[in-house]
């Protein structure tokens, strides 16, 4: 058994191996991390042309409890650190076809008053409905599979689990349970696209994710200043303080294995220099990784085969203007909604009339571009790179160069939101473009097949059915990260780093420092005052008994005579 204090080397600096980084630092292992880029942050990084500046991946900050969590945790906070949240009011504005629009906000008069113009007040009843629905998606999720690890088959069969896991929805889709509660097509499309942030497309994802709905109408869309990146900068220097060492531009060639290939040593660098250490944690792409980091193996090859999310074809634009037709936050649907995703999902192609996110930094945080000038990033979803052949386009059969699909993406993007919005000349208007698409994706951060979120999340691909957070054949070596459990996103990921390590922790006896911290400040007092304290009001009053009684002694005695006539 490992000691405190002994060596840990952490392969990847995204988000899923600073916060692992920070936390192990804190419970007095050594910590090195080693990335292969020259930033850390992983797809949480930045991009800056002159004064412009872009997210590269995550936009938006959703579920601010884990971040607050994760800093608590490592006794500070985010605003202690220097992150500023700023709340995007509204969350967004969807564009139709038709030329109507919907806006999202956490304003419940505002709901109500775009829900009634579609569906009238039974509308926003059932509106009510399916946020309780969702929140109950929430509530369980995080209990039950957020902050849980499932280490096998048998972590499924825990009974609090199994109690709930039909509540969670699990086995049909997204867009089936939000019909129930939704009458139009509209307002279906308005409440199941965000199963894009899971790279799924919502007739495939599980209902349970609904919980980004809700997340993001009862909780809020929050944006760092200074851009996502100003959250991960912040980790990293609470890691340095604890002693993390960070070697960025240190591309890893593999793992060091013991002579009997069953226990994690070490890793060895492209450069050819070796660094051992007694716990390997990798947070690169998990199948990229069990493929190129590790001897090849029938686990490798099988999870080559999964199914895995979409990529996407990014601009970003730094604009001689403001455009004052968009907002901070904008989604563009596709007519034919449920085809363009068969497109994405099922065919691997760019669509016809593809679905698009724009978002406008400098609508909130003025600092994104020059005064008088806009920041734009465009995320247009497409099917990821089928097998080798990436010269051929996303479908080899229809041999399209990738520079033809860009032309094509871009013409699409800037005809749409100026039908749509009323915005002129956005085109000249461009006077730079930075563009990322899949193989970009794939090169830069060694994602398989550019797949940007890693493995899909359909039911067998989650939970115990995920790639597990230990590597299954080789001890004291771990994963963090999209395509192991939890699952991707920013804060799903957080929250896996707590469970790897705790984890590691727990293997090593090696005491959990944040578990004796209690750093809720919103947590209510020990000592409530009489009007604060719970008291549930019985299921019948004192009346509804007494007539409760009546009406049984009626009903018996009426059937006492009946039955002697």
């Amino acid at each position: 058994m490992m000691d405190k204090g002994k060596s840990v080397l952490i392969v990847g600096a995204g988000v899923g191996g600073i916060s692992t980084a920070a936390r192990l630092a804190k419970a007095g292992f050594r910590v090195t991390v080693v990335e292969k880029n020259g930033f850390t942050g992983g797809r949480c990084s930045l991009i800056h042309h002159d004064d412009y500046r872009f997210d590269q991946g995550p936009s938006l900050l959703l579920l601010p409890r884990f971040f607050e969590e994760a800093f608590g945790d490592l006794d500070t906070s985010m605003e202690a650190e220097g992150v500023k949240l700023m709340k995007c009011e509204p969350n967004y504005n969807v564009w139709f076809g038709d030329g109507e629009s919907f806006e999202l906000s956490t304003d419940v008069s505002r709901m109500k008053a775009e829900v009634e113009k579609w569906e009238g007040k039974d509308g926003f009843e059932r509106y009510l409905g399916f946020l309780q629905e969702a929140h109950r998606h929430y509530e369980l999720s995080v209990i039950h599979v957020l902050k849980q690890n499932f280490t096998s088959l048998l972590s499924m069969t825990r009974l609090p689990f199994l109690k709930n896991l039909l509540d969670l929805h699990a086995f049909t889709s997204i867009y089936n349970r939000a019909s129930k509660y939704f009458y139009t097509e509209r307002l279906r499309r308005v409440f199941t696209f965000g199963s894009m942030y899971m790279g799924m497309s919502p007739f495939d994802a599980p209902g349970t994710y609904s919980l980004l709905q809700y997340t993001e109408l009862a909780e809020g869309i929050w944006y760092p200043e200074g851009g996502f990146h100003k959250v991960m900068d912040a980790l990293v220097k609470v890691g340095e303080r604890f002693g993390v060492n960070y070697r960025l531009n240190c591309p890893v060639e593999s793992v060091t294995l013991s002579p009997d290939g069953r226990k994690a040593t070490g890793v060895t660098l492209q450069s050819g220099e070796k660094l051992e250490a007694d716990v390997v944690i990798v947070n690169a792409d998990l199948v990229y990784a069990y493929n190129n980091l590790f001897p090849k193996s029938s686990r490798a090859s099988s999870l080559s085969k999964r199914a895995t999310s979409c990529s996407s074809i990014s601009f970003y634009w730094a604009m001689d203007r403001i455009v004052p037709e968009l907002t901070t936050h904008n989604i563009f649907l596709a007519n034919d909604y449920r085809e363009s995703f068969d497109d994405i999902f099922d065919r691997q192609l760019m669509p016809q009339e593809p679905s698009f996110y724009v978002n406008v930094p400098s609508r909130i945080d003025p600092t994104a571009a020059p005064e008088g000038k806009d920041a734009i990033v465009v995320l247009v979803p497409v099917g990821h790179l089928l097998d080798d052949k990436t010269d051929r386009g996303l479908d080899p059969k229809t041999r399209q160069d990738w520079e033809a699909m860009l032309s094509k993406a871009r013409t699409t993007v800037f005809s749409t939101i100026e039908a749509r919005t009323g915005a002129r000349d956005l085109q000249s208007s461009v006077v730079k473009e930075i563009v990322n698409t899949p193989q970009s994706w794939k090169e830069t951060f060694n994602l398989d097949k550019g797949s940007i979120l890693g493995l899909s999340h359909s039911f067998f691909n989650v939970l115990c059915f995920r790639p597990r957070t230990k590597h299954p054949d080789i001890d004291n070596c771990f994963f963090v990260g999209a395509s192991t459990h939890p699952g991707t996103g920013v804060p799903v990921c957080l929250a896996g780093s707590k469970l790897v390590a705790e984890q590691i922790l727990e293997e090593t006896h090696t005491q959990i420092p944040w578990r004796k911290a209690n750093h809720d400040t919103k947590a209510a007092p020990k000592d409530k005052r009489d009007i604060d304290k719970v008291n549930i009001r019985p299921f019948l009053s004192r009346i509804n008994l007494a007539v409760l009684i009546i009406f049984i002694l009626v009903l018996f005695v009426s059937t006492y005579r009946v039955a002697h006539i």
